[in-house]
């Protein structure tokens, strides 16, 4: 497969320009004109936040976005599906007041939001995925596959589960009903070291499936319940909660690619993401670290799994900051240095799977040309 072309900007602006322009003028460069959008329903999927976090992005972004589609002819609108756990987005209904109170409405983003899986999260229409392994058929939000054109707006971040949360994660994790987040999550399970367990019970209150529990003061889970989603992992303060089975979190990630694949293939497709608040952990949750790493820049691609590796080439190549789950990593006595952010950020990840799957399937190629805007 030939090199596809990545579109790259920093965040730098001049006096009299801004972002918002830059993030325009990257799309165009990127080609997202030549998509035929007139009279068509136009897909943006993205993450709205879990309330309390503030590391998302900010809803001007995909204003640009919108207003982008609708010069086109286009008929824009923002999704994404209900999650697998408690939260402010396990409904439609609280999923939608999250988005609004989190600045998402039709002012500050120009177009309608849906929640592509419906008010329970089982609306969904099961798809086929090309060329999968382990996915035969992917459980996909009705409304992103109702709709003609897809485009992904992602906010490009470290992930405690998969390592980074990038364009793959946004559309393959993100675009999965609750019936098909769990066909992704299943087969990890994490265990609990008791001697580093201090019984503060945080894990607890971030498990999705209340399995866990505290018969002596140290947490036990209940596997019967658990769904392997990983949030107590990086809920835990003291490294008392990891995954023994390395292999679980790397079919995640395999799962994941396939998963995308089902929501892209046969349709027109643009891919964004914005590397900046690279927090160490996803936007689900109810609180956002400081940034690993510095803010880079904006990334525009018609190829996920290339724009994917550019944004991880760029986080890998940036210097680490201080005062972070990654600085202070690195900072402690006796730390295995892994020479990976990502996985010294979260030392039980493997991300690199992601891109391998996603290419092997033959969503798109981890080589690229980059191209600055």
């Amino acid at each position: 497969m030939d090199k596809s072309t990545v579109y790259f900007t920093d965040f730098r602006c001049s006096i009299g320009t801004g972002q918002l322009e830059k993030l325009k003028k990257l799309c165009i460069a990127a080609g997202i004109r030549d998509i035929d959008m007139d009279g068509k329903f136009v897909a943006i999927k993205m993450h709205f936040g879990e309330l309390g976090n503030l590391a998302f992005l900010r809803p001007n972004y995909a204003k640009v976005v919108a207003d982008l589609c609708k010069e086109q002819g286009g008929k824009p609108f923002l999704t994404d599906c209900n999650t697998l756990y408690p939260g402010s987005r396990k409904n439609a209904l609280e999923h939608l007041d999250c988005a609004n109170l989190n600045g998402f409405n039709t002012v500050t983003t120009g177009c309608q939001i849906i929640i592509a899986d419906g008010l329970r999260g089982t609306d969904d229409v099961e798809v086929p995925v090309v060329n999968g392994e382990y996915i035969q058929m992917a459980k996909i939000g009705r409304a992103i596959m109702d709709a003609d054109v897809f485009i992904s707006l992602s906010h490009f971040k470290g992930h405690e589960a998969t390592g980074f949360g990038g364009a793959l994660k946004n559309i393959g994790m993100g675009c999965g009903s609750r019936a098909g987040k769990m066909e992704q999550h299943k087969d990890g399970k994490p265990a609990i070291d008791e001697s580093l367990c201090r019984g503060c019970r945080r894990c607890a209150r971030e498990c999705g499936s209340d399995a866990i529990s505290y018969p002596e003061k140290k947490a036990v889970i209940d596997y019967d319940k658990c769904k392997g989603c990983g949030r107590c992992i990086g809920a835990c303060a003291f490294d008392a909660i990891d995954n023994p089975n390395d292999c679980a979190y790397e079919m995640l990630d395999r799962k994941m690619a396939e998963y995308a694949q089902a929501v892209c293939h046969g349709r027109p497709c643009f891919h964004i993401s914005l590397v900046q608040d690279i927090s160490p952990n996803c936007d689900c949750h109810e609180e956002n670290d400081a940034p690993i790493l510095p803010d880079i820049g904006m990334f525009a691609s018609f190829d996920p799994v290339a724009l994917d590796q550019a944004c991880v080439d760029a986080c890998l190549n940036a210097q680490p900051l201080p005062n972070s789950q990654l600085g202070d990593n690195l900072a402690s006595e006796g730390w295995a240095c892994h020479h990976d952010h990502f996985k010294d950020s979260n030392p039980n990840i493997e991300w690199k799977a992601t891109l391998e799957q996603a290419e092997k399937i033959g969503l798109g190629t981890r080589q690229y040309e980059l191209k600055k805007i």
